[in-house]
Order: C-alpha cells, then structure tokens, then sequence
C-alpha cells in the first residue's frame, strides 16, 4: 500500500509531531509498504532519521498515485483535499486541536467540515471532535517500546529528582511551564534534596531552578533522563496524545498529569494505577506531588504497571498495521 502524509503549508521541523510522522512513514517502509512524505521545502527535522521518501512538490501534477493522503496538519488540509482523485481516499490525521493556528469556529468551518476522514491520535481528541459533531477514528502513533526502558539505577541517588519539558514562547503556556518551576519550588522547603531536570526544544534557559538541562537530547540520552527521574511532571493542557510521559513510563517512571480536557494522556495515565491524576489547578497538583515524593514503594509499585500499560497500546508497527486496516477497509 502506498500512502502520501501531506505536510505542504506545514512542514517538517524539531517538534515531537514531526518526528512521529517521520517514524510512521519510516516504519510503514520497514513492513513493506510506501509510506511518502509530501512537502512544500526542504527537511527541516535533525531528531529522527527519515528513511522513507521526502517529495518536494510544486503542483499536484507532482504528486504520486496512492491508496491514500493524508493531511497531518491544519493548514495541509486544503491541498490534501484538492489532489487529484488518483492519490487515493482523502484524510486528516487529527493530532491536535491547533488553537494556536486558529481559533475554534474556524477550525470548525475551514478544518473539520472539510471532506475528509477524520483520524485522531487520541481518546481526548476523539471526545473533543464529538462535541464539535465530528466522527472520528482513533490511530496512535505507537511507541518505541524496546529503546525505552528501566535501568535499575533510579533509586541510587538521595535525591529526590523531578523531571519536566522545558518551552519558553507560546508553547510555555499550554505546556504548563511555571507549574514545574512553581511545584518545584514550593516544596523545597520540605525536601530541601529536590532537584529540578529538564528537556527541551530550545537553549539552555540558564536558571538556577534547573539543576540540569538537556536540549533536544536523541532517544538513548532521554531513556538515560527518564531512569534518573524519581517523578515525571506532566500538567500540560492542549495535547492530542502526549508523547513524553509515555516514554518516561516505558522506563517505570511515576507521571503526574492532570484533569485537562486535553492533557494528551487520559490513554495510558490512570489515576492510582500507572500514575496520578491531580485535579486540572495547581494545588492539587502540588499536593498530589508532595503525597507521593513521600510514598516512593508506591511510586515503584505504579512504575512498573505503567510501563505494562504503555506496550499495552502498542508498539509503531503494531498502530500503522491499525492504519492499514482502516484504510483498507474503504
């Protein structure tokens, strides 16, 4: 099977939805199929390797004949839905509510009335589309389960260590920044061993409320982070799967989400059972944190049930033969 992933008007730069696309494509190449990326400019992307084929494509005469394109973003949707007939059926890989691009009657309007076939990666998206009157069908990304994994090294160390994404800008506000910086801090006059360590997309911010700092670290640097991390900090509001806390889990890591409506991570994080879900303010948030820095068997009983729950969902070749089969079943 062929399949076109359109990103004209969107592109391919260092964000984690790029690098699960490029993983998608490559791994639909590993199973035998054809997975292309189509793009308006050049690869932007240095995280992930692309294996599969990336298209530069000026007009639609460029384009190649598939069983199906898809749009990955909102702005992709447009000449996803004007290809010709031969690229196949027309989707939308819905993989988050992009209010940053517009607002939400628009995204009604120019985005979800389009004819397209809805995917989404996640069950907070897929209600979301619902209460906007949008059927959808729900496709994860999957996960590298065997580059992820415990090391047995977490509890060598008296500190305690919280671990965190780190974005400055826009993104600092729906990633919930200062909530990491803030628990952080509020608790450290109880347990004055915390350590704050983070990762991130963009340089080092130099502050002295980060302990240690990794920019754009590759898979085996975070899997090294994720096994020093005592607790994941995850309070993050417009996600439509989340794709960092599911990775720390995989390496029996505690995560802290929230009640957000899209907080990217109702999948895998269950409150009591792979993790803790605090209610959607930051006390709670806070107290949850402080409950379970002092209950670290319990941490370590949960670690282990979240990692199960993780390969649970799937691993990438598992979701595209997902993919697959939908698409074949039109």
């Amino acid at each position: 099977m062929k399949i076109l992933f359109d990103l004209r008007n969107t592109g391919l730069g260092n964000n984690g939805g790029s690098s699960s696309l490029i993983n998608s494509a490559n791994t639909l190449c590993d199973m035998g199929h054809t997975g292309i990326i189509i793009d308006s400019g050049r690869n932007q992307h240095t995280w992930t390797s692309l294996n599969a084929a990336h298209m530069i494509v000026k007009n639609d005469s460029q384009l190649p004949d598939a069983d199906a394109i898809i749009a990955t973003g909102y702005k992709s949707v447009e000449p996803t839905v004007l290809a010709p007939s031969r690229c196949g059926i027309k989707m939308h890989w819905i993989r988050g509510l992009e209010t940053w691009t517009m607002g939400e009657n628009d995204i009604i309007n120019k985005v979800l009335n389009q004819p397209t076939i809805k995917l989404v990666n996640g069950i907070q998206l897929q209600r979301k589309l619902q209460s906007f009157g949008f059927s959808s069908y729900l496709i994860r990304p999957g996960y590298d389960i065997h580059l992820f994994f415990s090391k047995n090294i977490r509890y060598r160390t008296k500190s305690i260590i919280i671990g965190g994404l780190y974005h400055s800008g826009s993104k600092s506000d729906r990633k919930r920044t200062e909530w990491i910086y803030a628990a952080t801090n509020q608790l450290k006059s109880t347990y004055p061993n915390i350590k704050l360590l983070m990762f991130g997309p963009d340089s080092d911010p130099k502050t002295s409320q980060i302990y240690k700092y990794y920019k754009s670290p590759d898979i085996r640097t975070k899997n090294e982070i994720y096994n020093t991390i005592h607790i994941w900090l995850a309070p993050t509001t417009l996600e439509g799967l989340h794709m960092p806390p599911a990775e720390a889990m995989l390496t029996e890591c505690f995560v802290l989400g929230t009640k957000s409506e899209l907080s990217g991570m109702e999948d895998y994080l269950i409150d009591g059972e792979t993790g803790c879900v605090s209610e959607n303010d930051f006390d709670s948030f806070v107290e949850k944190l402080d409950y379970y820095i002092q209950n670290e068997d319990l941490r370590k009983e949960i670690g282990v049930k979240a990692r199960n729950k993780i390969i649970e969902l799937g691993d990438r070749k598992t979701n595209m033969e997902h993919l697959i089969k939908l698409i074949s079943s039109f």
